[in-house]
């Protein structure tokens, strides 16, 4: 099943919006698991039918104005695992699903960015207690082996590792949500590149869709994104994951919906919330659906795992087809959607670096590497004078030719400052989750650094 972040965005403000509606009625974030898949009938059109580019379904007018939640108070920057699973695995009575879609959302608060990342569902990687397998599986394996925090906890856990990025959050929405959603907003307005079969939920219900910018319905919608059936497959559909999720955000800033959702918020909120399994408590939730909705288009990255990142190769047992990660390739597209390799947002543009530096407040940890004695204090001094907050310093157990910096906590600016200062080469930056850690990046000093430097 596919599972959007756009359109778990106006659920939760739909939430918001009964909370503040009938707020009696509702006390707390009641969101359950999902035992299985609520799928709205679909009328059978016989033969295949085409449907070309049109105006589709309209938008109802906007209704009253809006409450405004309290803003989202934290500074860090903040990620989201969206999942969908596998309707096929249910179909057939096989236990606990995989999943058939992830995608990585981020935002950073502060400089009003957002990005999204595209993880395909054949990817060969460790999945923590394991060993290596599909992605896909481990959703799988943490629910049926019973885990704590269960098959969403173990998914995250495997892209967190994969990635190297820190998340907070999951979320989960089913079949019958999404198509009621977008049935509810009047359609999803997309740019269909090229002519594609699509199925439809229900018997001899397969239509092909013309290429064109169109408004598809919530059934439409759904076979559109879920088709694999085109020259690229699991890559193609990425993309018509992401299109569709602009496609829901662009209907609703658009056309204003957000008055005609107040005023159906309790039935709606009633309907949804039941299709949709998040460990983000209610707070939290309003705040950060209402942040989100405020990132303008062109301040949001996306991309996918794709051809570019991967390889193409056999399991272990020889049973498998699977794409083996190239993990600096993987991680250099990370970076240009969530870190310091991404476009300088417009408030961040405004800002002098020293500001940016102090706004992250990252500690910096230093260890000589290099054959100059007295190397570490020196260079300590040094980018405290600077205004970086160095907070450890002490000898490297190896000789360090070059100098690496590695990251554990995110802070791209501080990371990007010390980078361009320091002249380290990008195949010496590491990113390596572990919020452990007693700093937020850690510079071994190599030689280069001791021939090379600006230091008086």
């Amino acid at each position: 099943m596919v599972l959007w972040g756009g359109f778990f965005v106006a659920v939760v403000l739909t939430a918001y919006l009964t909370y503040a509606s009938v707020r009696d009625l509702v006390a707390s974030w009641e969101i359950t698991s999902l035992p299985g898949v609520t799928i709205k009938d679909a009328t059978p059109t016989p033969g295949g039918a085409e449907v070309t580019p049109g105006p589709g379904l309209e938008a109802p007018a906007p209704a009253v104005g809006m409450p405004t939640p309290p803003p989202w108070d934290g500074a860090d920057r903040v990620s989201m695992l969206v999942m969908g699973l596998d309707f096929r695995d249910w179909q057939a009575g096989e236990g606990a699903p995989r999943t058939d879609t992830m995608i990585l959302f981020t935002i950073d608060p502060v400089n009003r960015t957002a990005g999204m990342l595209s993880i395909p569902r054949d990817l060969w990687v460790n999945i923590p207690g394991f060993g290596y397998g599909r992605i896909n599986t481990a959703y799988q394996l943490g629910e049926a082996n019973r885990l704590p925090g269960g098959g969403p906890q173990l998914a995250t856990d495997t892209v967190e590792e994969l990635l190297g990025v820190p998340i907070q959050y999951y979320a989960q929405v089913d079949f019958g949500a999404f198509v009621r959603f977008v049935d509810e907003i009047g359609g999803v307005r997309v740019d269909v590149p090229e002519k594609i079969k699509i199925d439809p939920t229900g018997d001899n219900n397969t239509r092909f869709l013309r290429p064109g910018v169109q408004i598809l319905n919530g059934d439409l919608a759904l076979a559109y994104v879920r088709a694999r059936k085109t020259e690229g497959g699991d890559f193609d559909r990425s993309q018509r994951q992401q299109s569709v999720i602009m496609g829901i955000r662009e209907r609703i800033l658009k056309f204003d919906l957000m008055p005609q959702l107040i005023a159906k918020a309790p039935v709606l909120y009633e309907e949804l919330s039941a299709g949709v399994h998040t460990n983000l408590d209610l707070d939290d939730a309003i705040r950060l659906a209402w942040l989100a909705v405020q990132i303008p288009a062109e301040s949001i990255r996306n991309g996918a795992i794709g051809v570019d990142q991967v390889s193409f190769a056999m399991s272990p047992d020889g049973q498998q087809e699977v794409l083996k990660p190239i993990t600096e390739k993987v991680r250099l597209l990370r970076d240009e959607i969530f870190a310091m390799s991404s476009p300088t947002s417009p408030l961040a543009a405004e800002m002098d670096p020293a500001e940016l530096i102090t706004l992250e407040g990252a500690r910096v940890g230093i260890l000589n590497g290099s054959s100059t004695a007295g190397l570490a204090a020196r260079t300590t001094d040094y980018l405290k004078s600077l205004g970086i907050n160095v907070s450890e310093t002490g000898n490297a157990e190896q000789y360090a030719a070059y100098t690496e910096i590695t990251f554990y906590t995110g802070k791209p600016y501080t990371v990007k400052y010390l980078v361009d200062l320091m002249k380290i080469s990008e195949f010496r930056i590491r990113y390596v989750y572990d919020p452990s850690k007693t700093v937020d990046m850690m510079i071994t000093l190599g030689d280069d650094w001791a021939s090379n430097n600006p230091m008086p």
